[in-house]
C-alpha cells in the first residue's frame, strides 16, 4: 500500500485502528460515565467534570492501547505514558475548545458538543500516539 509520511496504509495498520476504536469506545463510556457523575450528580463545573472524565478515560485507554492495540512493551513505561499524556492533554484543550465553541456559542446540547469532540479528539489521539508514542 501506500506510504505517507511514517503511516504505510496496509492491512495491519487498519487492524490496529480497528483496536484503537475498540479501546476508544470504552474510553468513551469511561469518559462520559464520570463526566456524567460528577456535571449531574455532583454538581461539578462542566469543564472540570470533562477533564476529570477525559483524564480517567486517558488512563484506561493508554493500558489498553500500550498492550493490545500496540502491543507495546517498552520498559520506558513512565516516558512512553508521558508523550501519551502530552497528547492527551492537547486533546483535551481541543475537546474543551469543541465544546466550547459547540455548548456555549452555538448553544449545542452539551453532550452532542462532547460526541462531536470526541470524535475529531479521537483521530488526533490515533496518528499522534501511532507516529510518536508507541513507534519504534
Amino acid at each position: 500500500m501506500t506510504p505517507i509520511a511514517a503511516i504505510e496504509f496496509n492491512s495491519a495498520f487498519f487492524f490496529k485502528f480497528l483496536k484503537f476504536g475498540l479501546v476508544g469506545f470504552s474510553g468513551l463510556i469511561v469518559d462520559f460515565g464520570i463526566t456524567y457523575l460528577c456535571k449531574e450528580k455532583l454538581k461539578i463545573h462542566k469543564y472540570i467534570s470533562n477533564s476529570l472524565g477525559f483524564i480517567v478515560a486517558t488512563g484506561s485507554n493508554y493500558t489498553l492501547n500500550r498492550y493490545w492495540t500496540f502491543d507495546n512493551h517498552n520498559p520506558a513505561s513512565i516516558i512512553q505514558f508521558g508523550k501519551f499524556f502530552v497528547i492527551s492533554l492537547v486533546g483535551l484543550a481541543i475537546s474543551n475548545m469543541i465544546i466550547y465553541l459547540l455548548n456555549d456559542k452555538l448553544k449545542w446540547n452539551f453532550y452532542v458538543a462532547k460526541a462531536c469532540a470526541i470524535v475529531l479528539v479521537s483521530l488526533w489521539n490515533f496518528f499522534a500516539n501511532y507516529l510518536y508514542t508507541f513507534t519504534g
